[in-house]
C-alpha cells in the first residue's frame, strides 16, 4: 500500500534537506508562532518539545506551491491541473477495520492534554487548534464533509469551534442538530489539499483526494461515530457540534493578516480521542503566513480554473495571490479568445468564489505568481479610464477585508493587450528566444540552471508561450 501520511511527506522533506530539528524547548505560548513566522518562506520545522504538547510538533510542511507539488508527486506547472482533475474526479473512499490512527483509544477528558492550543497573536481571546482537518457526517441526509475550521479550547471536554455561516459544515450542523465530527490532525498533504477544494454541498472530499494520492484514500470509522477519518492520521478527536449551543469568540487573527470579531460560534463536544502510538501534531501558523496562503489558495485556484473551461478561452494559469491571504486576490492569465473576453473571465471568477474581491486578467506572456510581473501589466498594459471594472455593493463573505454590511465593491482590470495602444506595438526587448533557449540548455548540462533568476521579460521565452514577447 502506498504512503498516506504525513509523517512520509516529512521525512522526505527531511531527506531533501528541507526541514529544520528544534531541539531546545519552545513555549506554546506566542514563542512558537514566533519560530514559525521566522521560517515562514523556508523550510519545514519539527519541535521534539513543545510546552504543553505530549509529542513533536510539525509545521511549515505547505508553504510553497513547490512543496505542494511536492506533496502531490507532480511538477509546479502542473500543479493546479491536478487538482482540477481532483475536483472533477472521485472515488469512494476503502473503508478498513484497523488503522493507525486508532492504536491508542483516549477519553475526552484528556483532548487538551493531548492537543495543544498555541496562542499564536497578542491580541487573540485565547489559544486555537488550527491544523484540524474537520470530518463531519450528517446522519439525517448522509452527506459528508471534510473542511478547516479554527477550534478553542473552552472546558475540559468543550472547545469553540469558529464556522461561517455559508460554510457546508454550518448547513450539516443545521440539519443534523448535534452534527457528529472527527479532527483529524497530521494526515497527508494531498488530503488536506482536496479538503481546501470547493465543492457542492454533499460532495465528499476525501472522495476527490484519490487522484492525488493515486488510490482510494483508507479510513476507519470513528469510535463514537459514523464519521470515516483517515487511517493514517496521527491524532483524532472525535465530538459532536452543537449549533445550538453558542459561545461569542471575541478578536481572532484572520488570513489578511488583521484581527476579527464575528461573534457568536459553535460549542463542539469532545466524545473521544485516538492516536498513534508515536503521534506527532501538526500545526498550521494561521493570519497571513505562508501556509495559511498557499494551502487555501492554490485548490481555490484550481477551483477557479475549472469553473472558467468553458469561458472561450485557454486558461494558462490562476494565481490567488499570498498578498490577498489566498483568498481574494486573483490574477488569471489567457490565450485567445475575442475582444472583452477579460470582462467575462472578470465575471467568471466573481461567481465562482463569494469572497474573491479583485481579479486581474492578463496575457500568457506574464507570469500570475510574480508581483511585479503583474503589476507591471497593470501599468503597461492598462488605461484606468476603459479597462477598469468596478462594481458597488456586492454581497460577500464575512471574512472579505474592508465589507460593510455583508457588502463590497469588487474591481477587475484588464491588463490584455488590445490593438492599436502603441504605435510601435508591445514586443518586449528581449533576446532571441531560440538564443535564449540555447543558453538556458548550456546552463543546465553545466549544472548551473538551480541558481537561475530569470528576468520578467524572458518569462514567455522560457515558458514557450512567446505572445507579444
Amino acid at each position: 500500500m502506498a504512503d498516506q501520511s504525513m509523517r512520509g511527506f516529512v521525512e522526505a522533506l527531511r531527506a531533501r534537506g528541507e526541514l529544520v530539528d528544534v531541539g531546545h524547548p519552545v513555549s506554546a505560548e506566542y514563542e512558537l508562532s514566533a519560530l514559525l513566522g521566522l521560517f515562514d518562506r523556508g523550510p519545514a520545522v519539527r519541535v521534539e518539545n513543545v510546552t504543553g504538547s505530549p509529542m513533536p510538533v510539525v509545521g511549515n510542511l505547505l508553504n510553497s506551491r513547490e512543496r505542494l507539488a511536492a506533496a502531490v508527486g507532480c511538477e509546479v506547472g502542473d500543479l493546479l491541473s491536478e487538482i482540477t482533475a481532483a475536483i472533477a474526479g472521485r472515488q469512494a473512499p476503502e473503508v478498513v477495520k484497523d488503522a493507525p490512527a486508532q492504536e491508542v483509544v483516549l477519553g475526552p477528558e484528556t483532548v487538551w492534554d493531548q492537543v495543544v492550543a498555541p496562542r499564536w497573536f497578542e491580541q487573540d481571546s485565547g489559544g486555537y487548534v488550527t491544523a484540524a482537518l474537520i470530518l463531519a457526517h450528517d446522519p439525517v441526509s448522509g452527506m459528508r464533509n471534510a473542511s478547516y475550521a479554527r477550534v478553542k479550547p473552552l472546558t475540559a471536554t468543550t472547545g469553540f469551534i469558529g464556522i461561517a455561516p455559508n460554510h457546508h459544515l454550518t448547513a450539516l450542523s443545521r440539519s443534523a442538530g448535534a452534527l457528529p465530527v472527527a479532527l483529524a490532525f497530521g494526515v497527508h498533504p494531498a488530503i488536506q489539499l482536496a479538503s481546501c477544494t470547493y465543492l457542492g454541498l454533499g460532495d465528499d472530499e476525501l472522495e476527490h483526494a484519490s487522484h492525488l494520492l493515486g488510490e482510494r484514500v483508507r479510513v476507519v470509522k470513528a469510535t463514537t461515530s459514523d464519521v470515516l477519518v483517515p487511517g493514517d492520521a496521527e491524532v483524532v478527536v472525535e465530538g459532536l457540534i452543537h449549533p445550538d449551543q453558542v459561545v461569542h469568540e471575541g478578536l481572532v487573527n484572520e488570513y489578511h493578516g488583521m484581527y476579527e470579531d464575528y461573534g457568536n460560534g459553535c460549542t463542539l463536544e469532545v466524545t473521544a480521542v485516538t492516536k498513534r502510538r508515536d503521534a506527532s501534531m501538526q500545526v498550521i501558523l494561521p493570519g497571513l503566513a505562508s501556509e495559511h496562503s498557499y494551502i487555501a489558495g492554490i485548490p481555490i485556484a484550481a477551483g477557479i480554473k475549472h469553473a472558467l473551461r468553458g469561458a472561450g478561452c485557454e486558461i494558462v494559469d490562476v494565481a490567488v495571490t499570498h498578498a490577498g491571504g489566498g483568498r481574494v486576490d486573483v490574477v488569471v492569465s489567457i490565450a485567445g479568445g475575442r475582444p472583452g473576453l477579460p470582462r467575462r473571465i472578470v465575471m467568471g471568477v466573481f461567481a465562482a468564489v463569494s469572497m474573491v474581491k479583485q481579479v486581474t486578467v492578463v496575457d500568457a506572456d506574464v507570469d500570475v505568481w510574480d508581483d511585479v510581473h503583474v503589476h507591471w501589466a497593470r501599468t503597461s498594459r492598462m488605461r484606468w479610464d476603459r479597462d477598469l471594472v468596478r462594481i458597488d455593493a456586492v454581497a460577500t463573505d464575512r471574512n472579505v477585508p474592508m465589507q460593510e454590511g455583508g457588502t463590497v465593491t469588487k474591481v477587475g482590470m484588464d491588463a490584455t493587450v488590445k490593438p492599436g495602444d502603441r504605435a510601435v506595438g508591445p514586443r518586449l526587448a528581449v533576446p532571441p528566444a531560440a538564443v535564449t533557449a540555447g543558453v538556458l540548455e548550456e546552463l543546465r548540462s553545466r549544472g548551473l540552471a538551480q541558481q537561475l533568476a530569470p528576468a520578467l521579460v524572458l518569462h514567455g521565452s522560457l515558458t514557450g508561450r512567446g505572445g507579444t514577447l
